[in-house]
């Protein structure tokens, strides 16, 4: 069975594209799917936990923030992996 995935187009300053070209060994796509698969997963799940409790816009701004500084420290984590 062949399954075909959608195309999506990124833009990338010059100074962020030549650095990325430093790291060919590097599977890009996969870094951006798992960072965008993460970001959906943690949202989903905030979502659900919202939808069960009455959280203010102070406490989702909160999460908010944490769930980007997880989602950074991620990243780095699979830079860092591709490298090994």
């Amino acid at each position: 069975m062949c399954y075909f995935m959608p195309n999506v187009t990124l833009s990338f300053s010059d100074e962020t594209k030549k650095r990325m070209r430093r790291h060919p060994e590097i599977k890009w796509s996969s870094v951006v799917r798992s960072v965008i698969e993460r970001k959906l997963d943690d949202f989903e799940q905030a979502e659900r936990l919202a939808g069960k409790s009455a959280l203010s816009e102070k406490d989702v701004a909160f999460l908010s923030f944490k769930v980007n500084r997880a989602l950074g420290k991620h990243a780095r984590k699979l830079l860092n992996e591709s490298h090994g």
